[in-house]
C-alpha cells in the first residue's frame, strides 16, 4: 500500500480541521467548497472514500512513522488530533 508523505498528510489533516471549524462558524458557500476540496484530497491521499475513514487511515499512518526532525521539527504523530 502506498503511503503519503507524513508532512503532507499532517498538513492535510490540519487544513481539514481548520476548514471544518471555519465552515461550522461561517457556513458560506466558499467555506463549503474549500472543505469539500480538502476532504476530497484527504480521501484520495489515503485511498479512502469517506472522511472518517480517511482520518482513521491518516492517524494510523502517522502513528506508524517515527517522529524525526527531518519530517517536522515540532510536530509528531501524537500532536495530530483527528475528528470526524
Amino acid at each position: 500500500m502506498l503511503m503519503a508523505n507524513p508532512a503532507t498528510l499532517r498538513n492535510l489533516v490540519k487544513r481539514y480541521e481548520t476548514l471544518r471549524s471555519t465552515h461550522a462558524r461561517l457556513g458560506t458557500s466558499e467555506s463549503s467548497r474549500q472543505l469539500e476540496d480538502v476532504s476530497y484530497t484527504l480521501c484520495v491521499t489515503t485511498g479512502t472514500r469517506a472522511v472518517p475513514e480517511a482520518l482513521a487511515v491518516a492517524a494510523a499512518q502517522l502513528h506508524a512513522v517515527p517522529s524525526t526532525g527531518a519530517l517536522s521539527p515540532t510536530a509528531g504523530p501524537a500532536d495530530v488530533q483527528l475528528t470526524a
